[in-house]
């Protein structure tokens, strides 16, 4: 958005410094976080290597911070793209795109990428086994953009763009056809994301007669965003269109009078769905990537670009544009701090990508207001009112640094995979 010596530019580049050494990443968090993409290792490798071809130092510490995490995932189990060994393969899959000789990594990220190709295939497995057990509903763990094949396939494809077609295949189709399989399934009135309350993961409270989730990390705007990015880069399994459509409209059609969505519809709305103007939303992040608007918004806009459907891009646009057209600031958005998963970098990413650049501008100043060169990190993770040093990328400082690179136009402008996919905002 803007040039390279500004605010945005100075804090970002200062998050760098800050995480420079491993070891100091390593001291700030629980062992079981230390090589993680969400809080750990595999995040803040990504950071430097994002930031490669700005100082050649980053690269150094991206290196640095791979092998780090590699050394400590030893016997950690499969867990998606944020923890376990899926977060180091997901971290060089995008990272090395953005490095000036990602060649010399080749080898290193076609075994990464067949992991989490086998991955993907052992998920479509476990959920075609419990199709056949008449068990209702995907699990999060299946199907989520944190843990499941929502995450999973859209890092394969961005490997596929990257040139590991052989590695990446079997699991991207996989990816792709068991999460077209749960669009297309019905329970009567109720769709295939819909799970019994049983099901949802602690501690996730939802109504007892079960919930259909809406938002993009544990919901299915994730599917829809991975399914339309896929279909644009021409990746396109049987029914994949008309998945697309048919999340694309059941998404409009519990959007709320606010342009906001609720975080869950119930079983018993599915089964007799209240009328539009009679929905509210509960508090609870409704602005935020995770749950929110910005995330939902911006699924609905990539769908809209992958069948060509103008109004559709219009309406997922209009979504995040409502943010700054209500009668509130940002310090009064449903968000939780300057993170990306539940604060205003999250808003600003997915603002930016969506051209929305009012409120971009409005998430910029309100992600820079957090930063205080006092904290180890430069900015805090804010939850319930207190603040932590964080060096994650999901809610800590290596996340809000790189919402502020992009938006200062330090990134390079054409990796293979940009690094907010993992976000499936590209």
């Amino acid at each position: 958005m803007s040039s390279g010596t500004d605010a945005p530019t100075a804090q970002a580049t200062g998050v760098a410094d800050a995480l420079l050494d491993p070891e100091r990443v390593m001291a700030a968090l629980p062992p079981q976080a230390v090589a993680t993409l969400c809080d750990g290792l595999a995040g803040t490798a990504l950071l430097h290597a994002c930031l490669a071809q700005y100082r050649p130092e980053f690269a150094t510490a991206a290196a640095d911070h791979w092998k780090a995490a590699a050394d400590l995932q030893a016997g950690t189990p499969p867990d998606g793209i944020h923890t376990g060994p899926g977060a180091l393969a997901a971290s060089l899959i995008v990272g090395t795109g953005y490095l000036p000789d990602p060649g010399r990594h080749r080898e290193t990220v076609e075994s990464a990428t067949a992991w989490l190709s086998a991955r993907a295939e052992g998920l479509a497995r476990h959920q075609r086994r419990r199709a056949n057990s008449e068990r209702p509903g995907t699990p999060w763990a299946v199907y989520d953009a944190i843990k499941g094949l929502t995450g999973v396939g859209r890092v394969l494809l961005a490997a596929h763009t990257a040139g590991h077609h052989d590695a990446a295949d079997r699991g991207l189709t996989a990816a792709l056809t068991t999460l077209t399989a749960l669009i297309h399934t019905r329970y009567g009135s109720r769709p295939g994301w819909w799970l019994p309350a049983v099901d949802h993961p602690p501690p996730v409270t939802v109504h007892p007669s079960g919930a259909a989730t809406t938002g993009l990390a544990h919901g299915i705007a994730g599917p829809l965003a991975f399914l339309a990015s896929a279909h644009t880069a021409g990746r396109t399994v049987a029914g994949q269109p008309e998945a697309i459509r048919t999340a694309a409209s059941w998404l409009l059609s519990w959007q709320e009078p606010t342009a906001s969505w609720p975080t869950f519809v119930s079983g018993n709305d599915l089964d007799v769905p209240p009328a539009r103007e009679a929905r509210r939303r509960a508090p609870g992040r409704g602005d935020a990537w995770c749950y929110g608007s910005p995330g939902i918004g911006r699924a609905l806009a990539l769908a809209g670009n992958a069948l060509a459907e103008p109004a559709l891009t219009g309406a997922g646009h209009d979504a995040i544009a409502a943010l700054g057209d209500r009668d509130r600031g940002p310090g009064r958005w449903d968000t939780e701090g300057p993170t990306l998963c539940h604060g205003s970098a999250g808003v600003l990413q997915a603002a930016a990508r969506a051209g929305c650049w009012a409120v971009a501008r409005q998430a910029a100043d309100r992600t820079a207001g957090f930063h205080d060169h006092r904290r180890p990190f430069r900015f805090p993770h804010v939850k319930a009112g207190a603040r932590y040093d964080n060096p994650g990328f999901l809610t800590g400082a290596t996340g809000i640094a790189l919402a502020l690179a992009d938006y200062s136009g330090l990134l390079p402008s054409s990796p293979a995979a940009s690094w907010d996919c993992l976000l499936l905002l590209s």
